[in-house]
């Protein structure tokens, strides 16, 4: 390599000078130390070859016609900052020193210089150059590794959160399991305990029946015997219901036949009520695998419990979608909403806030979803109110 070469040869160097003599004896040192060289005279024709080439360094006189240098330097600066200048000046004061320093100027010389401080003031500049842009590019690769991680961190986070949930919907499924499994139990010994003394009580209240003797008052003591008795074995079958897991026959059922005919017996009590209907079920949906009873048995106590939170009118929204690979119905009502608290109560066997009920209907529901396989959600609704989302799998051929 030639010894006279700049360790920065290759790069560009713009020459803007009006000086012609100047602006050929710069150029022809700086192509022996292997630069390539542009060159102006005047400050609008500089400006234009900085921006058409993009120079490593400006070799700029301070005083020329049409575009003086200062306003040169400030333009360069502002809209090309990879682009260093070196100032050429007659004037020697440090007033035009300072001038120059703060409009952005790498570096000045002072007419006339010499040929080895123009080479140590153009080395010294690039090589500044190079090692500010090196540390500016550091900064924003580091800048970028901060965003990435920061994302990653928050990426990582929505995981954990997400994870969190998904496990702990899975505990207290397991849990919902569990008492369903202790309540079948707990249902088949009560049912044979207690029926076995009921039925003879319903024989007794017969026999007294037949007596004619008996008088009106008598007469309505046996039969309100008779209805509490009907009543016990009733919340006994209800009980049994809630907790059976195996004795339901599944097979392919399209459930907006159901969903309409559930409906159509409950559309006098939504009108007495005065309850709007919103209901949305979507063309051509799949059918899926459940007992065709106990899916009516979802929707009525799904229904019925919503009418019972709108005794004083508002909207019941039913829908039934299909998804990738389950058909999802949501049941919502613009009623007072779940408390808080009550949330992870209300799938519990005897559970309930109503003054008569026996807090089997919910449980049922549970039992009906767990056992073809699907899942069940219970939210708050934006309108108020409480929403049941249920996603039942696909029946096997409906499957694509």
């Amino acid at each position: 390599m030639n010894q006279q070469q700049s360790r920065f040869a290759g790069e560009t160097i713009l020459i803007v000078d009006d000086e012609e003599v100047i602006v050929e004896l710069a150029a022809l040192l700086l192509k022996k130390r292997g630069f390539n060289v542009l060159t102006a005279s005047n400050g609008q024709e500089g400006l234009a070859a900085v921006s058409a080439h993009g120079p490593a360094l400006v070799l700029l006189d301070y005083m020329m016609p049409v575009m003086n240098g200062l306003d040169a330097l400030r333009l360069i600066r502002q809209n090309f900052p990879d682009t260093y200048v070196v100032m050429f000046t007659g004037k020697g004061n440090e007033e035009v020193a300072v001038e120059l320093m703060k409009s952005g100027a790498a570096d000045y010389l002072q007419k006339p210089f010499a040929k080895h401080s123009l080479q140590e003031r153009i080395d010294a500049v690039l090589a500044r150059r190079y090692i500010e842009i090196e540390n500016r590019n550091l900064l924003e690769e580091r800048e970028a590794l901060q965003q990435e991680i920061e994302q990653w961190n928050f990426e990582l986070e929505q995981r954990v959160r997400q994870k969190s949930f998904e496990l702990e919907q899975a505990h207290k499924e397991i849990i919902q399991a569990e008492k369903l499994a202790a309540l079948g139990h707990i249902s088949a010994g009560m049912a044979h305990e207690i029926r076995n003394p009921l039925n003879s009580i319903s024989l007794y209240a017969q026999l007294l029946q037949a007596d004619a003797d008996l008088s009106a008052e008598q007469c309505e003591y046996i039969d309100k015997i008779a209805e509490e008795v009907e009543r016990i074995d009733s919340i006994l079958r209800k009980m049994l219901a809630s907790s059976e897991t195996g004795g339901a026959k599944r097979e392919r059922v399209f459930p907006a036949a159901i969903a309409r005919k559930v409906i159509s017996d409950y559309e006098p009590r939504m009108t007495t009520q005065q309850v709007r209907l919103q209901l949305e079920i979507a063309e051509g949906l799949p059918a899926i695998e459940v007992d065709p009873n106990e899916l009516e048995q979802i929707f009525v106590n799904l229904i019925s419990n919503a009418l019972f939170e709108m005794a004083d009118g508002g909207l019941l929204r039913i829908s039934l979608c299909a998804g990738a690979e389950n058909v999802i119905l949501e049941i919502a009502d613009s009623g007072p909403g779940i408390p808080a608290e009550n949330i992870s109560r209300i799938f519990d066997p005897f559970f309930t806030t109503k003054d008569k009920g026996t807090g089997f209907g919910l449980s049922v529901v549970l039992r009906v979803v767990k056992g073809c396989g699907g899942r069940i959600l219970v939210t708050d609704c934006n309108e108020g109110g409480a929403c049941f989302r249920i996603e039942f799998p696909l029946f096997p051929q409906s499957v694509h």
